[in-house]
């Protein structure tokens, strides 16, 4: 394979990664807080939820370059596809 297609194969595959687990870190966060328990742990998911997309980009940014729009492409389209299944899937 060209360079160029595995950048962006890494790129999309760390962008889609990053976001399951920020929605895994989003539903536990919105679990906390709709029952009604806000403590550090629920904060600290919150922030979480805030600070890895900015991480992830970032240290794609200075890493990968050319890899930085499929991280985000793969990001946001796997916290989409996570909102769907779990929305239709109950």
């Amino acid at each position: 394979m060209e360079a160029r297609v595995r950048r962006m194969l890494l790129g999309l595959l760390i962008g889609a990664a990053s976001g399951l687990l920020q929605f895994w870190i989003l539903s536990k966060f919105t679990k906390a807080v709709t029952s009604g328990r806000f403590d550090k742990k629920a904060v600290s998911m919150g922030l979480c939820q805030f600070l890895l997309p900015l991480a992830v980009l970032t240290g794609c940014a200075f890493l990968f370059r050319d890899a930085l729009l499929w991280a985000a492409v793969g990001m946001s389209s796997s916290l989409i596809i996570c909102a769907l299944a779990r929305h239709f899937g109950r």
